[in-house]
């Protein structure tokens, strides 16, 4: 059985481009090793989801070039 992960409340943080409107905002952990936690900032005492740094960056990348856009 795999552990969950504890992450203390200090370590989430949301993008400084996310307004204050309460909107579609991500949270993610800092400081847990091999691991980029990521969370609904509407909905944060839900279950997390936690992925590799390499696939993380690789989303990063992907949205920063507009792979997702409609």
């Amino acid at each position: 059985m795999i552990e969950p992960i504890r992450i203390p409340v200090h370590a989430w943080r949301k993008s400084s481009y996310s307004g204050s409107n309460g909107g579609e905002c991500l949270e993610v952990a800092d400081g847990i090793a091999g691991v980029v936690p990521v969370r609904d900032s509407k909905t944060p005492e839900r279950s997390h989801l936690t992925f590799r740094p390499s696939a993380f960056a690789s989303f990063v990348q992907a949205v920063c070039r507009g792979d997702f856009t409609a």
